[in-house]
C-alpha cells in the first residue's frame, strides 16, 4: 500500500449515500448563503484606534493588565512587566519577531546582567521544552491575531511554537502588534479561511486565549486563575 493511499473511499460513501436514500454520494456541497450576517456588522467602519480602545476596555474585563508601547521602548517594557511578575524562569517561542522587535537579546540562556534564565522552545528535544514551560514563571508569546470584542489573543502554534509556553506558566505575556487587532471571531476565522484557500499551510493547533484561567461554580463565584495563567499582560506596540 503505498503512503497516502486511500483505498474503498466510493464504496464506502455509497453505501453512506444509501442508507440515507440518496443516489449517489453529493460531489459537491455549496456553502450557504445567509440573508442576515449582524456577524459582519459589530464593529464595523471602526478604526484601528476605535479597536485598540474597545480592546483596552475589554482587558478591565478579563482580568488582564493592559500596557501600550512602542518597538523602540519594548524590550525594557518586557523586562519591566516580567520582574513585576517575579522574574524567571522564562519559556518563549522560537519566533523571527523576537528579533524583528529588538527583543534577540532577551532570548539568551539568562538576560544580559539579570539573572533571568531563559528557555527558548526548541523542537529537536520533544517533551523536555513542556517540562521547562511547567517550571517556567512566565512565558511570552506574539498574539497572531486579537480580537477587539472579547479581549482574545490568537495564537497559531507551529513548530518552535509550542501550545504549552501560553498556558502552563503562572504568567503570561502576550506582545500584540497594534496592526493585528481585529473587530471579533467573524474577521479572524475569515482569515484564516482565506489562507488556507491560498494554500497556505495553517498550524492544526489554534488557541484562543482570553486572558487567564478562571471558573465560576453553581453560585457564579469566579476563581481567576485555576488551571492556567494567574496573571495574563498584553503589551500591545502601538507603532507596528
Amino acid at each position: 500500500m503505498s503512503k497516502g493511499a486511500i483505498h474503498g473511499r466510493e464504496k464506502f460513501l455509497q453505501t453512506i449515500a444509501n442508507r440515507l436514500g440518496r443516489q449517489q454520494p453529493l460531489s459537491h456541497v455549496a456553502r450557504p448563503r445567509w440573508k442576515h450576517q449582524p456577524q459582519w456588522t459589530v464593529f464595523q467602519g471602526r478604526s484601528q484606534d476605535d479597536l485598540l480602545e474597545a480592546l483596552k476596555s475589554q482587558c478591565s474585563r478579563i482580568h488582564t493588565d493592559y500596557i501600550e508601547t512602542t518597538i523602540d521602548a519594548l524590550s525594557s517594557t518586557l523586562k519591566n512587566v516580567v520582574f513585576h511578575h517575579g522574574g524567571g524562569p522564562v519559556v518563549t517561542w522560537d519566533d523571527p519577531r523576537f528579533h524583528e522587535y529588538g527583543l534577540t537579546h532577551l532570548l539568551q540562556k539568562e538576560w544580559p546582567n539579570e539573572n533571568v534564565d531563559v528557555h527558548v522552545w526548541n523542537a529537536s528535544i520533544g517533551r523536555k521544552n513542556i517540562e521547562f514551560a511547567e517550571k517556567a514563571n512566565v512565558g511570552i508569546t506574539f498574539s497572531d491575531m486579537t480580537l477587539a470584542e472579547s479581549g482574545t489573543v490568537v495564537v497559531l502554534s507551529g513548530n518552535g511554537k509550542g501550545r504549552t509556553v501560553s498556558f502552563l506558566p503562572k504568567t503570561y505575556i502576550a506582545i500584540i502588534a497594534k496592526s493585528t487587532i481585529v473587530p471579533r471571531m467573524t474577521q479572524a476565522a475569515a482569515h484564516i479561511h482565506q489562507q488556507i484557500e491560498k494554500g497556505t499551510i495553517i498550524p492544526s493547533c489554534i488557541n484562543f486565549i482570553t486572558g487567564p484561567s478562571n471558573s465560576a461554580d453553581i453560585e457564579m463565584n469566579l476563581v481567576v486563575g485555576v488551571h492556567g495563567p494567574v496573571k495574563v499582560t498584553y503589551i500591545i506596540v502601538t507603532d507596528r
